[in-house]
């Protein structure tokens, strides 16, 4: 049983696919590239031996400083639910594998995506009822899909170590949520209870505190410690067989699920399978769709279609800041770890346009370079890899030399496009009302800057939506399903993250446009048990055929604890051609879709009135049980 970290493609293979990274995946609004990049990433691995990927995260993505931020799917819990699902099964599908079968990994359990200081690892603080509202969910959906291991939290949640707490790995995830897999250990994470979280006086009392608490498996390769105070744990009584033989069971049933005592030699005959045209152009697919247009003037300067181009900016020939980490290497040092062939945004551009329309700044001031084009194009964000704690800073804001370079392409009065290739929001505050367009292109991956170019030419009409907010300011670092009362407790309305995000959760704009119309609910009043079909018409004013992700959400206008300002409760994506109006629907469960849990975490549904809204569009409607 071997596992490795291929979470965005095969991303420790030589020539693997590498898709975009999971922050891009859930701006696309659609599960079928979840699930295309984690088959993607399985059928590449099984072959070389590997039956184990660490992959999905499934964490919330709301602490916007913490390194990890891009591994996640984004803010919302049923985005991350729905997208983890798909990468679960898309693993886990034996069709892309046999005779081999793979295992996912939900991770980290749980409540690790919010650490209180931003930092990796550190401690969370998180209430009973907001843990189990918001962070419990896509791991319970993952359980509930089949995922066959989990990987715990490295960190604390109120004062607790996760690997040290049988109230979370026994109680919750074993007896509540059924959970028969493997549930293994972070890196060095037992020894970290001795050495980080200080619960244990020492490593082997770190052991017995892990094994009594539910962990079945230990990542520790660099000592074979573990075993040994196992064993004398065992010997001396403290931990009984029994317990042994729940983990080896376990670890024991997920082999059997993989088929490893009928198949254990890896296939040499079908390598040609690894980043063969169809992978590749699934990830370019993904990373088309991934990418989020956040603004675009009235002038419309995208898509670009005349006029010469300045191309600058701190990452517009760079192939680290298109993958970030986990790319080839943990965290890659630059850029000779990455394929030869692969292009920058640089190299994507000069073969989009041509280059008699492309210039660069090279050695020159940026105003004397931006002489004789007519509008400059920066690309900007995160210049170098990284991972876990190395992802650690301690502030937000662009590079303040980045930030230069913007303003002082502003001043040439020349219209100023910003291309934003970063694994988290890095804050623009100085210069976002004054440049005409900014698209968020993310961790797209190695054929992300081809992306960029298509979107940038017009050649790709951009269809992305934000999984996250993304702020205005260092403190406006909060989610779109926020409480009421956390902007303003004088006048609490649900567009005031409008005021502090440059874009909200679900904000992303298209060469096409479209209308909402006809928001149709079967009935007004409705019961505990009767499911609500809903709909809406959606139709493209536009000559330009586009995809439109639709987002339908709900309000919980009064509770017997706070409620957000909405939640999301369904998506779609579809493909409109110009002038066509297409119905979307799903149905409402009001179980599923309208109840909460209490504070002591039991699941609740109350009577009273929600709204429902899509788009422009509101409908309210009467819960009576």
């Amino acid at each position: 049983l071997y596992g490795i970290d291929h979470v965005h493609g095969a991303s420790y293979l030589k020539n693997g696919t590498i898709f975009p990274h999971n922050l891009n995946i859930g701006c696309s609004f659609d599960t079928v590239h979840a699930f295309q990049a984690a088959r993607t990433a399985a059928l590449e691995t099984a072959d070389l031996g590997h039956n184990w990927l660490f992959a999905p995260v499934l964490g919330l993505g709301k602490a916007k400083t913490w390194g990890r931020f891009y591994e996640t799917y984004g803010e919302d819990p049923h985005l991350i639910g729905k997208m983890g699902v798909a990468a679960v099964n898309g693993i886990q599908d034996p069709s892309a594998t046999e005779p081999y079968r793979t295992a996912a990994c939900a991770k980290h359990f749980l409540g690790y995506s919010d650490p209180r200081s931003g930092w990796d690892r550190s401690p969370a603080e998180i209430p009973e009822q907001a843990l189990r509202e918001f962070f419990l969910p896509p791991f319970r959906e993952a359980i509930e899909a089949g995922a066959l291991t989990i990987m715990i939290n490295s960190g604390e949640i109120n004062g607790i170590p996760v690997h040290a707490s049988r109230e979370l790995l026994t109680g919750l995830l074993r007896d509540e949520l059924g959970f028969r897999g493997i549930a293994l250990t972070d890196w060095l994470d037992i020894i970290a209870l001795e050495q980080m979280h200080f619960v244990a006086e020492n490593e082997k009392e770190a052991t017995y505190q892990a094994i009594m608490a539910g962990v079945d498996m230990s990542m520790a390769p660099l000592s074979t410690s573990f075993c040994s105070y196992l064993r004398e744990l065992v010997l001396e009584g403290r931990i009984p067989e029994s317990r042994i033989d729940e983990s080896v069971r376990r670890i024991l049933w997920v082999k059997l699920k993989l088929g490893l005592f009928d198949q254990v030699m890896p296939r040499n005959d079908r390598l040609e399978r690894i980043n063969s045209p169809a992978t590749v152009e699934l990830a370019l697919n993904a990373a088309r769709e991934s990418m989020v247009l956040i603004k675009n003037d009235e002038e419309k300067v995208l898509p670009i279609r005349d006029g010469k181009i300045l191309l600058t900016g701190f990452t517009h020939d760079s192939k680290v800041a298109l993958c970030g980490g986990w790319t080839y290497r943990f965290a890659a040092d630059g850029d000779r770890w990455f394929p030869e062939d692969m292009p920058t945004i640089k190299d994507a551009f000069l073969a989009e346009f041509g280059p008699e329309k492309i210039a660069f700044q090279e050695d020159r001031p940026l105003r004397e370079a931006a002489a004789d084009v007519d509008l400059i194009v920066i690309a900007t964000g995160e210049d170098r890899a990284y991972a876990e704690t190395q992802g650690t800073i301690d502030d937000l804001h662009l590079d303040p030399g980045q930030t230069r370079l913007i303003l002082e392409a502003i001043a040439t009065g020349k219209p100023v496009v910003l291309i934003l290739t970063e694994g988290r929001p890095r804050l623009i505050p100085e210069v976002f009302e004054e440049v005409e367009a900014v698209l968020f292109a993310g961790l797209p991956g190695v054929y992300g800057a081809q992306a960029i170019a298509e979107i940038v030419s017009g050649k790709v009409n951009p269809s992305g939506k934000m999984s996250f907010s993304y702020p205005k300011r260092s403190g406006h670092i909060i989610s779109y399903n926020h409480k009421r009362s956390e902007y303003s407790t004088l006048r609490p309305v649900s567009d005031e993250l409008k005021r502090f995000a440059i874009a909200p959760f679900g904000h992303g704009l298209s060469y096409s446009t479209f209308n909402y119309s006809n928001l149709q609910m079967d009935t007004l009043l409705t019961s505990a048990e009767q499911v609500l079909q809903v709909s809406v018409e959606v139709t493209n004013t536009s000559d330009v055929a586009g995809k439109e992700a639709v987002l339908w959400f709900v309000a919980d206008e009064v509770g017997s604890i706070t409620r957000p300002v909405k939640e999301l409760v369904h998506f779609e994506k579809q493909l409109l051609g110009p002038g066509e109006t297409r119905t979307f629907r799903f149905a409402l469960d009001p179980w599923r879709d309208l109840s909460f849990p209490d504070k002591d975490g039991r699941l609740q549904l109350e009577d009273g009135s929600f709204e429902l809204q899509v788009g422009n569009l509101q409908k309210r409607f009467w819960l009576r049980r």
